[in-house]
């Protein structure tokens, strides 16, 4: 069955079953809604980070053409902390991050929402001060609007290194990928073999000094 030809109520059952294989959510009552393609996700979670697993298993199931991510996070018992709580515990978890400029990061915590200020060097530094802040207990949250410096970088360059970066990281030929790149702002189109490659590609891309922001549109298929 390809991807064109699933019914929402396949996709539903196998979203189902990615949601059970995904140890951080499958004990969790989770309801999935699915219409022309469009999945919902309701219900309640504890962690920010189990949101965000559940996100990222409903993305990994051929068919899903867009989410709707409405879980809502609450911490309980030794998970719910105070704003003071997790704005300190911000704090400790931007300055122990060793490629992440943490004096030049501002927070702000407010029922359990982080907003992150600022402005950092790369695409990869904005990334990872997001991941180690929904790490933390009590976090419901995070609003990233952690800005890039602006640095010199030539179309043309840009697309080099970006050609360079997925030599390196896929198996196909990158003539096979389509990239668009403006401004800093590069777009991927294209396929690779599998999930760890996928994740390669993006993670090599968005260490590429003048690179903005990544949007993918890279599938995982094995037999392409």
């Amino acid at each position: 069955m390809n991807q064109r030809s699933k019914s929402d109520n396949d996709i539903k059952e196998q979203v189902e079953r990615e949601l059970k294989w995904e140890c951080r959510v499958g004990l969790l009552p989770i309801t999935v809604e699915v219409e022309n393609g469009l999945v919902t996700l309701s219900g309640v979670v504890r962690t920010y980070v189990q949101k965000l697993a559940a996100e990222r298993a409903v993305h990994e199931v051929a068919g899903v053409v867009d989410l709707a991510n409405e879980l809502q996070v609450r911490p309980t018992g030794a998970l719910a902390q105070t704003d003071s709580d997790i704005a300190k515990a911000v704090r400790n978890s931007l300055e122990w991050q060793p490629l992440v400029p943490d004096e030049q990061i501002r927070s702000t915590v407010s029922d359990g929402w982080v907003t992150l200020e600022g402005e950092v060097d790369f695409f990869f530094q904005r990334e990872d001060a997001q991941h180690a802040v929904s790490q933390l207990k009590g976090v419901v949250g995070v609003i990233n609007k952690l800005t890039l410096r602006p640095q010199e970088a030539l179309p043309e360059e840009l697309r080099d290194s970006i050609e360079e970066a997925l030599n390196r990281h896929t198996r196909r030929e990158v003539n096979r990928m389509r990239i668009e790149v403006e401004q800093g702002k590069v777009e991927l189109w294209g396929k690779v073999d599998s999930l760890r490659e996928k994740r390669a590609v993006l993670g090599s891309v968005s260490h590429i000094p003048g690179v903005i922001s990544v949007t993918e549109h890279v599938t995982v298929d094995p037999c392409g």
